[in-house]
């Protein structure tokens, strides 16, 4: 579909929604380039909702299964994390910030959502890009971006030999542990003694596998795939009957 659209409208802007490859109640999070991909969709969205009508035609791709699923509201209201080659950044903090964002800590980075911290250089595999990346810190200056390979952490060189100039680090979980998550995990710990791990170590502001599971008692509310889009959208459903059975 998406190579049909930019063969008819070459201007087009495609984003692709995914579902997630786990069911909501199993205590298992889905993947965290599956994840990012979806919070790209979402702030992207976000921001035609706050500039207007796009001066492009712009169409957004999303299964059945993805439209059904409610979601998180307020997502787009966490904007991803960017980091900016030439600005500063104190590395206690930025790792605390990673965590923050359900960033695993690693000795090595193999996969995306993971990083890694070496004296003043931090490896990092963003859930929505092809490669991971280095950062290399002079003191709490950010002077380089490179990417490189997970299967012999080697520098990658770029076919534009263009420097990185920023880059765009989005959530690897679907629950951002506000204050608000993290009071109502506490008050459930005593509740629910079979949850009590994962919700003291989401009372402490720690991302846990699993913890999309507890969305609907954590989070301020659910809401329809369709409430993220923009108010002069239209929806069109393709294969209705193949659609109305995989629903």
């Amino acid at each position: 579909t998406a190579l049909a659209l930019r063969a008819l409208v070459p201007d087009c802007e495609i984003l692709e929604f995914p579902s997630w490859e786990t069911l909501p109640h199993e205590r298992l999070s889905p993947n965290p380039e599956t994840v990012g991909k979806r919070l790209r969709v979402l702030h992207r969205l976000h921001e035609f909702g706050e500039s207007g009508r796009p001066e492009h035609p712009v169409f957004v791709l999303a299964s059945v299964r993805a439209v059904l699923q409610p979601v998180v509201a307020g997502l787009a209201q966490h904007p991803p994390l960017t980091l900016k080659r030439g600005s500063e950044y104190l590395l206690p903090e930025l790792s605390l910030k990673l965590i923050e964002l359900a960033y695993e800590r690693v000795d090595m980075v193999t996969k995306r959502g993971e990083f890694a911290v070496r004296g003043g250089i931090v490896d990092v595999f963003p859930t929505t890009a092809d490669h991971a990346l280095r950062l290399e810190f002079f003191g709490d200056e950010l002077e380089e971006i490179r990417e490189f390979a997970v299967s012999d952490q080697r520098s990658l060189a770029r076919e534009d030999s263009q420097p990185i100039d920023q880059v765009l680090l989005f959530a690897a979980r679907e629950i951002i542990i506000t204050p608000s998550v993290a009071s109502r995990a506490r008050e459930m710990v005593h509740e629910f003694p079979n949850l009590s791990t994962m919700l003291e170590k989401i009372a402490q502001g720690m991302p846990v596998e699993g913890m999309e599971s507890l969305a609907v008692a954590l989070v301020d509310k659910l809401v329809p795939f369709v409430d993220y889009l923009p108010a002069h959208a239209g929806v069109t459903m393709l294969s209705p009957e193949k659609c109305a059975a995989r629903a």
